[in-house]
């Protein structure tokens, strides 16, 4: 907006001013006087410019943006923690009971269990929020003294924790609440209702799918993959309880049915041709963390997979040079995905 108002420019305007009978070339007293204003000037323009984008959520970032966009009654959202799976076992190799509440580590990360979920089986949280506890599986150390306890391990991820919402997401689920309003228990509604819950990183909703007043809700989680049971759990037990009574959020006489997504499995095989003094492991771990970057981006987004895409995304990769016989779970060609379906690259394989 005030990319004219330089230092140049304001200097010019301010010595415009001043009588031509006056001395007023570069080094004169005059020149000497206005020069510093005009520096000050152009630095409060410059301030001026980046203050006006403070001010509309789509220019503004971090503190301003949040208050840009609380009329809306949208927040950002705060890290989440992790929660998985921990099993038990005494020295006889048999499931064993642990009080809840008690805490174990695993590397630099401590856990605690705050649900039984069988015999010998709890749900574990990270007592560090963010992603960081999503990482970690394998056995666990108690913290304090376990009777009977001989060994127990971290056996699954059941609600990935998430970092704190970054701007631009932020910024995009404000402009779709805004272009898609949520309200009176329409389709936005559901898919609204669904992602407030931590460890939802998406939701589709499908109207009428089994009859009228039935609603289909499909999520995943945080990492773009399918649900676990125990998040299916807690969306259906915050959205619809009891089937039709309105004891959750959906209205009374809505049927509302919560499940995970499906994960299509897609392999992507191909021969490259490697740039000098890269090696073949090294390029497939670069291709497979850019592989699951746009997985993530084109999850409940994209009703197929492209193989030119992946073709692209192969040639941006450092190390390669060219490629040839890309394939797609074998063939030459896309990779359709349904309504409910989501993208899990499950198999890459290179070859020089």
């Amino acid at each position: 907006m005030y990319e004219d108002q330089t230092f140049e420019a304001l200097l010019e305007r301010m010595l415009d001013r001043v009588p031509s009978g006056l001395d007023k070339r570069e080094g004169s007293i005059i020149y000497d006087a206005l020069a510093p204003a005009a520096a000050e000037m152009a630095q409060m323009y410059i301030e001026l410019d980046v203050n006006n984008n403070l001010y509309f959520a789509d220019t503004a970032t971090g503190e301003y943006l949040e208050r840009s966009i609380a009329w809306s009654g949208i927040a950002r959202r705060a890290a989440s923690k992790a929660e998985l799976k921990g099993i038990f076992y005494n020295s006889a190799n048999e499931l064993l009971d642990i009080p809840l509440g008690s805490r174990f580590s695993l590397d630099l990360l401590h856990y605690k269990a705050v649900e039984k979920l069988a015999p010998g089986t709890y749900r574990m949280e990270s007592e560090t929020a963010g992603e960081e506890g999503n990482r970690y599986f394998g056995s666990l150390l108690p913290i304090d003294y376990i009777a009977d306890l001989a060994r127990g391990e971290i056996a699954a991820l059941l609600i990935p924790g998430e970092n704190t919402e970054g701007d631009e997401a932020l910024r995009q689920r404000y402009f779709e609440s805004a272009r898609r309003p949520s309200t009176s228990g329409n389709k936005y509604h559901y898919m609204e209702w669904a992602l407030q819950l931590d460890g939802v990183g998406g939701a589709r909703v499908f109207p009428l799918w089994d009859g009228p007043k039935t609603v289909k809700v499909v999520i995943v989680d945080a990492a773009k993959q399918p649900a676990s049971e125990l998040l299916v759990s807690q969306v259906q037990q915050y959205i619809d309880p009891a089937a039709g009574l309105g004891e959750g959020q959906a209205p009374v006489g809505a049927v509302v049915t919560v499940v995970a997504a499906a994960g299509k499995s897609i392999s992507v095989s191909a021969k490259v041709i490697l740039a000098d003094g890269y090696t073949l492991q090294a390029v497939i771990t670069a291709f497979q963390g850019i592989l699951e970057k746009y997985r993530k981006e084109k999850a409940f987004t994209a009703s197929y997979i492209s193989q030119s895409v992946i073709g692209s995304l192969l040639l941006e990769t450092e190390g390669v040079v060219d490629y040839s016989e890309l394939k797609l779970n074998g063939g030459s060609g896309n990779v359709t995905l349904s309504e409910t379906e989501v993208p899990l690259f499950s198999n890459v394989t290179l070859e020089v």
